[in-house]
């Protein structure tokens, strides 16, 4: 059985925590509620939540040093935090100050008032994405063909859709914003095209990141020029649904998708 998803929220407001809560145990999350930052350190001590939502608490300002204390500590600091500020009226008594916020190190920021439905998914779609093994980018500029890979990729639930890129030059900046472990990466591109924004991912990026190249010519030249640009694996759009999981996965494990075969074949 799956281990059940375990959320620890940090704030005072007794109503507030309630009702999200309960729209998280809806989506199958267990959650902690910290009204204070001696109950979260323990709690985040004794539980390892997988991720933190964290709000207001009093006194102002206490919130920050517990964001900084996770981010210092050697077992807790990859967490992932969500931060929900002060709604605007209360933000000069109860918010994050200005240089707090220049400070922080969190995958969302949100400000209340705010729908807890809709706060609870994104905190289900932030684990979702921190569970899974393999991130991957999508770079190509047909809807239709990203919308395949798409539909195919979100049934997998060891792989997660960080992000699409609908030209090269797209393509190379929010990997490197994003930093996928697969980059899904068309050779006919406008502005870049897939070989020129392989090139530039491979010098500038950290390693981890491989390239798969798509195209819907499966020639040898198209094959050498995406390895040459340092692509680890070429998928014909041909059959794009029938190997596409295969070589993401082998790339993931950082192994060379079928020996540098041709996909199409």
């Amino acid at each position: 059985m799956e281990k059940q998803r375990l959320v620890l929220v940090v704030d005072d407001e007794g109503e507030f925590c309630a009702t999200l809560q309960k729209e998280l145990q809806e989506l199958g999350c267990e959650t902690l509620i910290a009204a204070n930052t001696d109950q979260a350190r323990h709690l985040a001590i004794s539980h390892r939540p997988d991720l933190v939502l964290l709000g207001n608490v009093m006194p102002r300002g206490e919130a920050f040093k517990f964001h900084q204390w996770l981010k210092r500590s050697p077992i807790l600091k990859a967490i992932p935090q969500i931060i929900v500020d002060a709604a605007p009226d209360k933000h000069l008594i109860r918010g994050w100050r200005r240089d707090e916020g220049m400070c922080i190190e969190a995958v969302e920021y949100y400000c209340k008032p705010l729908k807890p439905a809709i706060l609870a998914s994104s905190i289900w779609k932030q684990m979702a994405m921190e569970k899974a093994e393999i991130k991957v980018l999508i770079a190509d500029d047909h809807a239709v063909v990203r919308e395949g890979i798409r539909t195919l990729l979100n049934l997998q639930k060891d792989i997660y859709i960080v992000g699409e890129a609908t030209n090269g030059a797209e393509a190379v900046n929010k990997t490197l914003e994003l930093l996928p472990d697969i980059v899904l990466m068309d050779i006919v591109m406008p502005e870049l095209d897939g070989i020129e924004a392989t090139k530039q991912i491979c010098s500038r990026c950290r390693e981890g990141v491989r390239i798969l190249m798509l195209s819907q010519y499966d020639d040898e030249q198209n094959m050498a020029a995406g390895s040459e640009a340092g692509a680890v694996g070429f998928i014909s759009k041909k059959s794009v649904s029938g190997q596409l999981l295969e070589a993401v996965r082998e790339a993931g494990r950082g192994t060379k998708p079928g020996d540098n075969r041709d996909y199409a074949n």
